[in-house]
C-alpha cells in the first residue's frame, strides 16, 4: 500500500499544480471496502454477523484489536443516494460520478442534500490531475482517498483506486434548473470539456433511487495512534426495498506519509487480508456499490473501477 498516501509529483520531482498554479491534492485517506452479498442482510441480524467476523480477523492479526459495538439498541441513519448522468452514461464511462445524497431521520431530511462529486481511477497521478473544485457561491470539502478493494475475481488480495471527490451543499448551486448540462459545466468546470455547449439535463441513472442504511461498527485500532471507524453500508433500491448490496469499510486519514508507521501499514493490509479469507462467503466481487446501480438494466458501461 505505498502509493496510499503523499502528493501527487511529477518524475522529475516537480510539484504538479492545476491552472490558477495551486499544487495538485494530495491523498489524505485510505480506505478499505469490502462489497457484500445481498444475501445476508434481510435483517440487522446481517450486520451483527459481520461484525463477528471483523473480530475474529482482527484477533488473528498481532497488534490489531476490534471493539465491537453493541448493535441491539442501535438505530440505522438512512440516506437517499440519487446518481446523475447523461442517458449515454457519458460521467461514468470518463470516470466521473455526479450523486446527491440525503439524510433522513424518522422519515424527514434533517439536513441539506449533499452533492458528491468524484474522479476515480487506478492511477493516483490521473486522479491528482483532475481539478474537481467547484465553481459556486458556498462552502465545500475536497478529500482524494486512496481505496483498497478486493481483485475482481479471487478473496486475498487486493487492488487500489484513487478517489478524488469534492462534497458541496445542494443549496449552493443557485440555477433554478439543477440537471442543465450548462449549468453543471459551469459549477464544476472539470466537466466542461466532456459536456460541451449543447443543450441536454442528466437524469436519475436507471431510474433508481438509493436507500442507503449505514451501521456504525466498532473502532479498529492497528497501533501506533492508527484509530480507524468502521461500518457497514447497505444499499436497497426504493420502491421495491430489493438489497442490492452490503458494504463493510473502515477509513483512515493521514496529515503527511511520515505519520504512517511501516507496522501500521503492514496491520492494515492484514486484517483487509485476513478478512476477506474468512468471510470470503460474503463477498461480492467484481464490482462497486456505484457498478452495481450503473448495471441494473443490463447495460454496463465503461468504467474505470
Amino acid at each position: 500500500m505505498e502509493a496510499s498516501v503523499g502528493a501527487a509529483a511529477a518524475p522529475n520531482g516537480k510539484v504538479l499544480t492545476y491552472a490558477d498554479g495551486n499544487p495538485h491534492d494530495r491523498v489524505a485517506f485510505f480506505d478499505a471496502k469490502l462489497i457484500l452479498k445481498p444475501d445476508f442482510f434481510a435483517t440487522v441480524r446481517g450486520f451483527k454477523m459481520f461484525s463477528d467476523l471483523v473480530a475474529e480477523a482482527a484477533d488473528k492479526v498481532k497488534g490489531v484489536s476490534y471493539k465491537p459495538r453493541d448493535l441491539s439498541g442501535e438505530r440505522p441513519r438512512i440516506r437517499e443516494v440519487m446518481f446523475l448522468d447523461t442517458a449515454d452514461f457519458r460521467l461514468y464511462n470518463n470516470a466521473f460520478i455526479l450523486r446527491r445524497r440525503t439524510e433522513y431521520q424518522d422519515g424527514f431530511p434533517v439536513s441539506d442534500p449533499e452533492v458528491v462529486f468524484k474522479f476515480r481511477h487506478p492511477e493516483m497521478q490521473t486522479a491528482a490531475a483532475v481539478d474537481v473544485r467547484p465553481q459556486i457561491a458556498g462552502p465545500y470539502r475536497v478529500k482524494f482517498k486512496s481505496e483498497a478493494l478486493p481483485l475482481k475475481d479471487q478473496a486475498g488480495g487486493f487492488r487500489m483506486l484513487f478517489s478524488h471527490n469534492c462534497i458541496f451543499p445542494l443549496s449552493s448551486v443557485h440555477s433554478g434548473d439543477r440537471t442543465n448540462l450548462r449549468v453543471i459545466a459551469k459549477g464544476l468546470p472539470a466537466l466542461a470539456d466532456l459536456i460541451g455547449t449543447g443543450e441536454g439535463h442528466v437524469e436519475l441513472v436507471n431510474s433508481t433511487l438509493v436507500e442507503e442504511v449505514l451501521m456504525d461498527l466498532g473502532p479498529l485500532d492497528f497501533g501506533k495512534g492508527m484509530v480507524t471507524k468502521s461500518n457497514i453500508s447497505l444499499w436497497r433500491s426504493l420502491g421495491d426495498h430489493k438489497v442490492m448490496c452490503g458494504e463493510f469499510a473502515y477509513q483512515a486519514r493521514f496529515d503527511r506519509r511520515e505519520e504512517v508507521h511501516e507496522i501500521v501499514k503492514q496491520r492494515v493490509e492484514e486484517l483487509f487480508i485476513k478478512l476477506q479469507l474468512i468471510a470470503d462467503g460474503w463477498l461480492f466481487l467484481g464490482t462497486t456499490k456505484t457498478g452495481l446501480v450503473y448495471r441494473l438494466k443490463g447495460n454496463p458501461p465503461q468504467a474505470h473501477e
